[in-house]
């Protein structure tokens, strides 16, 4: 008979061969639909609890029982549960979206009177505006004073917030794009701050101490210079060969355009007075539009209709012909 032979035990795979191979990214393929999302931030411009800068006087200096309240400029007393406690931002990623591609993030900082759903969404179509034009951009919309005539900043006041609020909207942004490859894209991607009318002032301390001045790539002013004028041109004197401006006004605000226009000639800032071809660095523009009853509808009605869409149209870099629409 044969001798018996002992059944070898299979050979155990080494610890590097039995290893799962490593995932390898998907490309991300472009958006075949836009996304939004209002979501609530940590790093949002309220509630606040601070100071009115350079003073020691609250934010919160008005009390009834145990609501704690906000005395405007006019007298107005708004209260904290209902005007300075919304902490949610409109997130928006227009349908062709491509996170393969440069990414431009709008920061867009809506004025007095405002919420996130009846006007920037509805009302000043700024999502619509930002599909039609035609470019790689995300929009970031923070809720502010909700629908209360007050253009308090509240913590983009604290210096180095803005740069926080930018962190959080990069991984918020990842999240609503759906994929984390995205998220690299977000976190670097530079920033346009559109500014309506009281947004100003938001703007203003974002450039002035929100801790992200090399992230920011141009400031549009749309009937927004309310005030601030030396913040303004502080910043683009600073980051001239970097950034663009663009303030687009009415009657409204032609005195504080033409104190900031004195400003930058007092630091050899030159500047236009008509709308450049493009938005490119070194770009500074003044764009005088009509009278106080073109205020209202600025953002879709100035120098012409949807002049948002027509102003982001004309940064140059992020050009996107995926599918259009909201």
């Amino acid at each position: 008979m044969p001798t018996a032979v002992a059944a070898k035990t299979p050979k155990q795979p080494s610890k590097k061969s039995a290893a799962t191979p490593a995932a390898v990214p998907t490309a991300m393929q472009p958006l075949l639909q836009a996304r939004s999302q209002l979501v609530g931030f940590n790093a949002s411009a309220f509630p606040y609890r601070g100071f009115l800068p350079g003073t020691t006087k609250p934010f919160l200096d008005a009390r009834d029982g145990g609501k704690r309240g906000h005395t405007s400029l006019r007298g107005d007393v708004f209260w904290e549960t209902t005007t300075y406690s919304d902490r949610r931002s409109l997130l928006y990623l227009p349908p062709g979206f491509d996170a393969q591609k440069p990414v431009l993030i709008v920061l867009y900082l809506h004025g007095q009177g405002a919420t996130l759903e009846r006007d920037v969404m509805v009302r000043q179509g700024v999502p619509r505006q930002i599909a039609e034009s035609q470019r790689n951009m995300a929009l970031v919309a923070p809720q502010l004073a909700v629908d209360a005539a007050d253009s308090s900043a509240g913590n983009f006041w604290k210096p180095g917030h803005f740069a926080a609020y930018l962190d959080e909207s990069a991984e918020r942004l990842m999240r609503l794009h759906g994929d984390r490859n995205a998220g690299r894209q977000f976190n670097a991607a530079p920033v346009v701050i559109v500014a309506y009318s009281g947004g100003y002032l938001s703007a203003a301390y974002a450039l002035d101490r929100g801790g992200a001045g090399h992230r920011i790539k141009g400031v549009i002013l749309m009937d927004a210079l309310y005030g601030e004028e030396e913040k303004f041109a502080a910043w683009i004197a600073a980051r001239r060969r970097q950034a663009f401006l663009l303030s687009a006004f009415t009657e409204s605000t032609r005195d504080e355009n033409a104190t900031l226009q004195g400003l930058l000639q007092k630091r050899r800032v030159p500047f236009g007075r008509t709308l450049p071809a493009s938005l490119s660095p070194g770009t500074v523009a003044f764009v005088s539009c009509g009278g106080l009853d073109m205020h209202g509808d600025f953002v879709t009605n100035a120098w012409r209709p949807d002049p948002l869409q027509h102003a982001l149209s004309k940064i140059p870099g992020y050009a996107n012909r995926g599918r259009q629409g909201a």
